[in-house]
């Protein structure tokens, strides 16, 4: 199944020594439980990387797993840096901001007003379609000659003539659909209306000012200490990963950092020393997409959780916070795959005081064979993903997208929903009865909640 798929004064003193030490054994408990959320993906090489959790004041876990460097037993560690992929892009968003609000640009300005020589079809795109991408330029990474095109190194001019050579895939504003070349664009703007690099944009008003002296722009001819070697699994195995030229990602994913650094970053933003509060509020308000300026905003279950994902070759990364009560989960990998989402998700349930049950936790509980039957149909997930399910011999079946049958284990009833685990994905599917009793509809809970209407 793909993946889609937290005296009276002596009384006093006491409460409040007590009510201290409680805290304190809770926090204990949490970061324990999450080195061993965290361990548990390690195995076969499943994750590698550095993790901090840092609720308010107080460092839940910020340790390494796995190596940096492989060929020389250099294991990682909270001072390793990584690539960070798209994370650059909520820097890159910022940089824009602050370019408005020193009266340099609007972003509501179409992008024709500061690079006059874009295609007429552009005529309708704003800075701000561009920045939470509903400006319907594609995502010229997906292009099936990307891979040989970025491995060798290209100018910013060129990679835009690549950009404007392909219509719009729709009417501006309209929809959203996630492409690099918005951040590509964006960076040629800053570059026009600054007067300067990139680069020197970035440092002089972002990383300077917040002390990041373990972050910047990443370029082909970096020699950076302390920098991990990129990999990807192969048959649980490490291979080192084939990275395209970093001058192709620059302003959508060109960024290396530590967890650490990306902990300043966050308590920067959302502490008021980066942006004025009209422009953080505009940064963090969600469009289409649930996605704000550079940034994914979403709401669950009361929680506002403030997060983007990066990924490029050998490397992905996730950078979650929740501003209301300043807990951040940053996860950097130096391996392609898909723990990174997992990981960060199972961190920030923990972080928030919920429950986590690990693979190897799941327990099988019994179920009749002919109570089964209710369960079986088709779900439609998406448009094009559909989950069939089907009561065999040996239990009920789950398959999608025309992959392979999986084995489903039943967990019980939880607050009237089945329940059951899918052991190869790490996924669970609850199914929704109605109220007779009959099964109409399932949620796939893998990489986020996915709901299946039954044909």
């Amino acid at each position: 199944m793909r993946s889609v798929f937290a005296a009276v004064s002596a009384v006093v003193l006491c409460a409040a020594t007590m009510c201290a030490q409680e805290q304190s054994a809770a926090g204990v408990d949490r970061a324990a439980r999450m080195d061993q959320v965290v361990s548990a993906y390690t195995k076969d090489n499943g994750f590698i990387g550095s993790v901090l959790v840092v609720d308010g004041d107080t460092v839940l876990l910020n340790k390494g797993y796995g190596m940096a460097v492989a060929e020389w037993n250099i294991p990682n560690a909270p001072d390793v840096k990584f690539r960070l992929g798209s994370l650059t892009k909520q820097f890159t968003a910022a940089l824009v901001l602050l370019l408005q609000q020193d009266g340099k640009l609007r972003i509501e300005d179409p992008v024709s007003k500061y690079l006059p020589d874009v295609p007429a079809g552009w005529a309708k795109i704003t800075l701000a379609n561009l920045l939470g991408h509903t400006s319907g330029i594609p995502n010229f990474t997906s292009e099936k000659d990307f891979g040989a095109w970025a491995s060798s190194g290209h100018t910013h001019a060129e990679e835009m003539t690549r950009i404007e050579a392909k219509p719009l895939e729709f009417e501006p504003g309209s929809k959203f659909e996630y492409s690099n070349a918005n951040y590509e664009v964006l960076g040629m703007v800053i570059e026009k209306v600054s007067g300067g690099t990139y680069e020197s944009l970035l440092r002089a008003r972002l990383l300077d000012p917040l002390g990041m002296t373990d972050t910047g722009l990443d370029t082909d001819e970096l020699v950076l200490p302390k920098r991990a070697e990129g990999y990807m699994r192969q048959r649980n195995r490490l291979v080192v990963a084939r990275p395209e030229s970093l001058s192709i990602p620059w302003a959508a994913g060109s960024m290396y950092s530590t967890t650490g650094d990306l902990l300043k970053w966050e308590r920067g933003l959302f502490g008021g020393k980066v942006l004025s509060e009209e422009s953080l509020k505009r940064m963090t308000t969600p469009g289409l997409g649930d996605y704000g300026l550079g940034l994914f905003i979403r709401n669950s279950d009361g929680v506002r959780t403030i997060s983007h994902g990066g990924g490029i070759e050998g490397f992905n990364t996730s950078l979650a916070y929740v501003p209301e009560r300043r807990l951040a989960v940053i996860v950097l990998s130096n391996m392609n795959g898909g723990a990174i989402g997992p990981v960060s998700d199972d961190l920030m349930k923990v972080a928030l005081g919920k429950a986590v049950v690990l693979p190897s936790e799941h327990k099988a509980v019994p179920i009749a064979s002919a109570d089964l039957k209710k369960f079986e149909g088709v779900y439609d997930v998406a448009p094009d993903f559909a989950i069939t399910i089907v009561a065999g011999p040996n239990g009920l079946e789950a398959s999608g997208g025309g992959q392979q049958k999986l084995s489903l284990m039943y967990q019980g009833v939880v607050e009237g929903h089945p329940r059951f685990y899918v052991p190869g994905p790490d996924a669970e599917l609850e199914f929704v009865p109605d109220a007779s009793g009959t099964i109409t509809s399932l949620v796939l809970h893998q990489n986020g909640d996915h709901p299946g209407k039954k044909r």
